[in-house]
């Protein structure tokens, strides 16, 4: 990293605002280019582009050249997560207050009959317990799911999926392969499965089992192939 870049962060870290403008001029391309990846989900261009420079700005506080990585390397997930977010959080698909209604009674009924059976209950528990349907049961779970930050650390090694993203040789690989979605939905099946449900839907590999239909011990073998596979695609 070159010393005019370092001097930036530093002024900008210390509050100096002229610094932290420079910084995003200078990479408004990176932050473009990443930006770009999520057009035509209801956002307007230029507002994904200012999420990408809260994102950036974030990165300038949280770097350290100790991280062994360039600053446009350390940068990029932090400018798609904050993209991500919104689109999640803010964007134009909202979750309605009666599906997170219904999600919390589900909530309270799964813990409630887990405590009393000793297990986890099945659906048809749950639909009783709830007086709901097992569609709309799994209507209001999916829809309500808690995403997995990407910081989250998961697995044996402590891993994230940050870690994952940014563990790539070269800065012009990961700026290739910027959105980890595009990654993922190449993988096998199986495996774009099992990350999409631990990940991205916050379940446990004990309940993945259960949706796929095999052992916890399998699904343990088929995430860390996933992730293996995610690194080399990265």
């Amino acid at each position: 990293m070159s010393e005019t870049l370092e001097a930036l962060i530093l002024r900008s870290r210390q509050g100096d605002k002229d610094a932290g403008e420079r910084l995003i001029v200078e990479n408004s391309g990176l932050i473009w280019s990443i930006a770009r990846r999520f057009f035509g989900r209801g956002v307007d261009p230029d507002d994904l582009y200012q999420l990408g420079c809260l994102g950036f700005l974030k990165a300038v506080e949280g770097y350290d050249a100790a991280f062994g990585t360039q600053f446009s390397t350390y940068a990029v997930p932090k400018i798609a997560g904050e993209i991500r977010r919104f689109l999640r959080d803010d964007g134009a698909v909202k979750v309605s207050r009666g599906l997170k209604e219904q999600a919390a009674a589900i909530k309270n009924a799964r813990s409630k009959l887990t405590l009393a059976l000793g297990r986890e209950p099945a659906i048809s528990e749950l639909s009783q317990e709830t007086g709901l349907t097992p569609e709309e049961i799994a209507m209001a779970e999916t829809a309500t799911a808690c995403t997995e930050s990407i910081q989250r650390e998961a697995g044996e090694d402590g891993f994230t999926l940050e870690d994952v993203l940014t563990d790539s040789e070269t800065e012009d690989q990961l700026l290739e392969r910027i959105a980890l979605r595009q990654a993922i939905e190449s993988l096998p099946e199986r495996e774009a499965n099992v990350i999409n449900l631990r990940y991205f839907h916050g379940l446990t590999q004990d309940r993945v089992s259960k949706v796929l239909g095999v052992s916890q011990v399998q699904v343990s073998r088929i995430e860390k192939k996933a992730l293996s596979h995610l690194r080399e695609l990265i």
